[in-house]
């Protein structure tokens, strides 16, 4: 639920901003008022062209205290991530993931969602949003509120057998990973992006990893790693979603991932507005009908705000 929310800045007639801060999080974004107040009438027209389809990056979640895979320019700030065929062909490599993701897993476990995540839940209750894509597995939409929601990538908190096909609770793997490896229960001096986390390489050999309870099969986390393939229904669902939508809002991602901005291209192809949200560069910038470089809780907090407003103008009566 979000606090009181108090008026801090009259823009022009009908408009306010407010902030949309939680009792979680009091937090006052970098940005200054004369900012926010300067990419009102681009908040304007994303709002004239709901219902929006949205599509989420990791830049949602920084605030999370999730960090992200890319800087602002889409560069790697990190060490490459294990790719689908790694995960697949080399049982050392099953080893190393399984080891990180348990000293990991408990820092997206307990990640808290963003103002960010709560103003996109809120914006879909009042019937603003058709639908929200998630390049994220963190599940964070779902605990602020979000109802129609794909996890284009999948999502952490289940595991999959790859023989079998049983789904099970990560949090019961967890518990099965500490079991047999007593010694991952230490803290961790960083999170990593998608509850990875540092292992000296010199331990990934003590790693044990569990199998299948039901068949003994080999367990993946239940999301598409770099290099896998996205199911086919899922992508049927983008297409049927943007379909229904007036245009299309990205937020906090760079779009260097394919499967992210190929929708860019699907909306422009469809005639549909793209308006990307986005601290940093993304690939989509030259298909974008308006680019505001904010972060997630400025520019969502704000428009949430622009919306609630034009709807209470639009249902107003005459004095």
């Amino acid at each position: 639920m979000y606090s009181k929310r108090l008026p801090v800045a009259y823009v022009q007639p009908g408009i306010w901003i407010r902030s949309w801060t939680s009792h979680a999080s009091c937090e006052r974004p970098r940005y200054s008022a004369a900012m926010e107040e300067r990419h009102i009438p681009e908040l304007q027209r994303i709002a004239n062209c709901a219902p929006l389809l949205v599509i989420t990056g990791a830049g949602i979640s920084t605030g999370s205290g999730i960090p992200t895979y890319r800087d602002e320019r889409g560069n790697w700030l990190r060490s490459d991530p294990i790719t689908h065929q790694q995960f697949l062909g080399d049982a050392r490599q099953r080893q190393r993931y399984w080891g990180r993701s348990t000293l990991g897993w408990p820092a997206v476990r307990d990640a808290p969602p963003t103002r960010a995540h709560r103003a996109l839940a809120a914006i879909e209750a009042q019937g603003h949003m058709s639908h929200l894509i998630t390049q994220n597995v963190d599940r964070l939409h779902q605990r602020a509120g979000s109802a129609r929601v794909t996890d284009l990538h999948g999502r952490l908190d289940r595991v999959r057998c790859l023989q079998c096909d049983d789904v099970s609770a990560r949090s019961t793997l967890q518990e099965r990973l500490l079991e047999l490896n007593p010694w991952l229960r230490r803290p961790v001096s960083a999170s990593r992006p998608d509850g990875d986390a540092d292992l000296a390489e010199h331990e990934v050999d003590l790693v044990r990893v569990p199998q299948c309870e039901r068949c003994s099969g080999t367990l993946m986390p239940d999301v598409v790693f770099f290099g896998g393939s996205i199911p086919s229904a899922r992508i049927e669902k983008c297409k049927t979603t943007l379909a229904a939508s007036a245009a299309l809002l990205v937020v906090g991602s760079s779009l260097q991932v394919y499967s992210g901005y190929r929708l860019c291209r699907w909306a422009k192809r469809d005639g549909k507005p793209v308006f990307i949200i986005n601290p940093g560069s993304t690939r989509a910038d030259a298909l974008a009908d308006v680019r505001i470089p904010l972060d997630a809780d400025t520019a969502i907090d704000t428009l949430a705000d622009v919306l609630v407003s034009r709807q209470s103008h639009t249902v107003a009566e005459p004095l």
